[in-house]
């Protein structure tokens, strides 16, 4: 395990061994394929804790059950007050570890990882939240649609309570208001995509990034400490000239919320609203904010409307004083 005193990537960092193979490439019709694993494009899986060991075990279950490919499984802990380091290392001593002295965020907790795993050589960084869990054969079939010019690769993204439900397959972005259009979310898996989707937006639940885009683009904006930091990066990618692709076969399953205390919960509410000023004031310059103000005022009175109606009224206060310190803050 590393312990960081500081909450500044490492450097210097020298490469890293290959700490797993997948078990199918020792088998008795694979055993030609070790000779040849060093050929393969080192992927670093990077996940971030914070207070929830089970959830993170599970994750990381499925991450050392990963097929087909070369990865070093790295966890980044946002200074966990419960035993979550303690079991991951009993349970998982092949896990590299980042521990951090305080929280960081989403943003600053995985870019931690990704400087980590882009020092050490990593081909492509795989990061995905820890409440979730994969197919085996997720990421090798995300990287056979890994060209040059493909900024970020996804999954599709299903409810974890109802494994056959879509949550998250990306979206296309309005230009105008700046609002993603998710189409899917809800639905089963009819089988009929073609081999892959482009989008213009895809969710930081999981996302397979190329060394290049790291190099063109660069890591997550820090000021986002929860939520549209993934909105932001998207924008950012697709403005490098980089395509964005989710690949139907690739799945996940997500639990949803549970990092921030669960959907509709004050915290979550809190973040996403300020964040999602944050956002609007970043991208929506210009003659476009006369189209954004007035739709993302309907939009919180919805909102507002909804949380009420539904008797979370502590929830419609943090919302709120989300959205005064969004507008309060420094771009």
């Amino acid at each position: 395990m590393i312990e960081n005193t500081s909450p500044s990537p490492p450097t210097d960092i020298p490469h890293q061994e290959i700490k797993s193979i997948p078990f199918d490439l020792f088998s008795a019709d694979n055993t030609h394929l070790v000779n040849h694993i060093t050929d393969f494009p080192l992927v670093f899986a990077v996940t971030l804790n914070w207070n929830h060991a089970d959830d993170t075990l599970a994750c990381l279950e499925s991450l050392t059950q990963l097929e087909g490919i070369r990865c070093t499984i790295l966890l980044v802990d946002n200074a966990s007050t419960d035993d979550s380091v303690l079991k991951v290392r009993q349970r998982f001593p092949q896990v590299e570890i980042l521990v951090n002295p305080s929280n960081l965020g989403f943003g600053k907790g995985f870019n931690q990882g990704m400087r980590f795993a882009y020092q050490a050589g990593a081909d492509y960084v795989f990061i995905v939240n820890n409440d979730t869990y994969l197919a085996p054969d997720a990421v090798s079939i995300l990287l056979q649609h890994a060209v040059d010019d493909v900024g970020i690769l996804a999954p599709v993204i299903y409810y974890a309570s109802q494994p056959t439900v879509i949550w998250a397959i990306g979206g296309k972005v309005n230009p105008l208001n700046l609002e993603v259009a998710e189409k899917g979310r809800g639905t089963v898996n009819n089988g009929n995509w073609p081999p892959d989707l482009e989008r213009d937006f895809v969710t930081g639940c999981a996302m397979l990034l190329p060394r290049h885009t790291l190099e063109k683009v660069g890591f997550f904006d820090e000021a986002f400490q929860m939520y549209y930091e993934d909105a932001d990066f998207c924008r950012r990618v697709r403005q490098a000239g980089l395509r964005i692709l989710v690949v139907p076969k690739a799945r996940l399953w997500h639990k949803v919320s549970a990092s921030s205390g669960g959907s509709g919960s004050p915290n979550e509410r809190y973040f996403m609203a300020r964040s999602s000023v944050r956002f609007f004031r970043k991208h929506g310059r210009g003659v476009r904010m006369w189209v954004i103000v007035p739709y993302r005022l309907g939009s919180a009175i919805k909102t507002t409307l909804r949380l009420l109606w539904a008797g979370r009224v502590e929830s419609a206060r943090a919302y709120w004083r989300g959205l005064r310190d969004g507008l309060r803050d420094k771009l």
